[in-house]
């Protein structure tokens, strides 16, 4: 039976590529696959999800208006059947896109693998991934590390010289020159002005995120 399955962790832990790579094995094996991507985000292009090693594949851009279960009905009706539906940077979904693409599992058998960052840089859930982490058949961390050695749970957004910014609007897209993965111990050092980052001791291979 197919499965709603959100995969989360903080950035730089390689969810795009692991989106990218799950994709490619459907793929490989001649089955169809859709990819989804927010609208908001066009760092790589129009409709396209890229990682930082190179992989890349076109996408469907949506926004928070859209019904993903219809966009994915019309696909199939269009297309012919889907045997898997990716979406990346899932915690931009809203809520009402989060139960649509549960129904995609539920009415439609279709499985759902939604990529995503857990928390924002204020320590908050995401909409999307609050959902996603109520709603989902399985969850699976993706890990990454802090540059104090830990295991990093947490995401900090960072001005020019590497200090916290605490406030401002939730949404801001960027990479490591403004978000940098941390430890929640660190995360709580950092956010109460003990310290900055060295951006440059936290560019990690592997991801993009927000």
């Amino acid at each position: 039976m197919a499965k709603l399955y959100f995969h989360y962790s903080a950035m730089n832990a390689g969810k795009t590529t692991a989106l990218l790579q799950g994709a490619w094995n459907y793929r490989e094996r001649g089955m169809r696959t859709l990819i989804f991507t927010p609208a908001l985000d066009n760092r790589y292009g129009e409709g396209v999800v890229a990682s930082r090693i190179g992989l890349q594949a076109s996408a469907r851009r949506f926004g928070p208006e859209e019904n993903l279960f219809a966009l994915i009905e019309a696909d199939i009706a269009e297309h012919g059947a889907l045997h898997c539906v990716f979406v990346d940077e899932a915690q931009f979904l809203t809520k009402a896109q989060v139960w649509q693409i549960s129904d995609v599992v539920d009415r439609l058998n279709i499985p759902v693998l939604a990529y995503g960052l857990r928390t924002d840089f204020r320590g908050e859930l995401f909409e999307g991934s609050r959902y996603l982490l109520a709603w989902a058949d399985n969850l699976e961390e993706i890990k990454t590390i802090c540059h104090s050695g830990r295991k990093a749970t947490m995401v900090v957004r960072v001005d020019e010289h590497g200090r916290a910014v605490t406030d401002g609007p939730q949404v801001e897209i960027g990479g490591n020159e403004r978000y940098v993965s941390v430890s929640r111990a660190e995360f709580k050092k950092i956010s109460e002005g003990s310290g900055r980052i060295e951006l440059q001791q936290c560019v990690l291979p592997l991801g993009k995120q927000h």
